[in-house]
């Protein structure tokens, strides 16, 4: 494939020890990897945020990605984009179903999924997220959190994937509820376990992990080259 039609990630050109692994790009890597699709990384600095990041991310996000004589951001709108047109993992005839289950998992169970994952993250490391919210804060976030994921643990009760095969969909589901997961929220839900166990033993995301860990080795090890 020529270089002009690859497509470019852009992510952060170093983030501390914390966030890695959970970068949101792991997400638009691992649907490249699920489409046999080359792709090159360009880098942003974490701060300040450049004219030319807000530009393609106009809140100096990532990731954001340029392909097909456009920019493309918010990772939601990117797998839905990117995959259209990709009979696979994203059919058109349960488009409009994975669409909302983009959608639920971006706005229904991940904001309350991060919000307990945040205030837990300021139990460990206020200097880094600030002070912790008080204790029956806390409780009230975790109830949230429960009530989202309670709904999906019936949802994926009776079936593998959230509308039929491997789509988008799981992308951005499994990827929410593994954040989640690695941080204490999924004790209590076996089926959500197994949902994300599947998921991340694909070799596609496998493969982006790595490809995103690597990233960040090679960040450290430049820094280091001219400390």
């Amino acid at each position: 494939m020529p270089d002009a039609d690859m497509p470019i990630l852009f992510t952060y050109e170093w983030v501390p020890d914390f966030p890695r692994g959970y970068v949101r790009d792991l997400r638009i890597r691992w649907l490249f990897h699920e489409m046999d699709q080359p792709y090159r990384v360009e880098t942003v600095p974490f701060a300040p945020k450049s004219a030319e990041h807000l530009a393609m991310q106009p809140f100096g996000q990532v990731p954001a990605v340029r392909w097909r004589g456009r920019n493309w951001f918010e990772t939601g709108a990117i797998l839905l984009g990117l995959a259209t047109g990709h009979d696979r993992l994203l059919p058109e005839a349960r488009r409009a179903e994975i669409t909302e289950w983009l959608f639920a998992a971006a706005n229904s169970v991940e904001m309350s999924t991060q919000p307990w994952i945040f205030a837990a993250a300021s139990l460990a490391a206020p200097q880094i997220f600030g002070p912790a919210p008080a204790p029956e804060v806390i409780e009230r976030l975790a109830q949230r959190m429960k009530t989202r994921l309670g709904a999906m643990e019936t949802v994926l009760t009776t079936r593998d994937w959230l509308a039929g095969d491997f789509t988008i969909a799981d992308i951005l589901m499994a990827d929410v509820l593994r954040i989640a997961g690695d941080k204490g929220g999924l004790e209590g839900y076996p089926v959500l376990q197994s949902y994300v166990a599947r998921a991340t033993a694909r070799p596609a995301f496998r493969k982006a992990h790595a490809d995103q860990m690597a990233h960040w080795a090679a960040a450290d090890a430049a820094r280091a080259a001219v400390a």
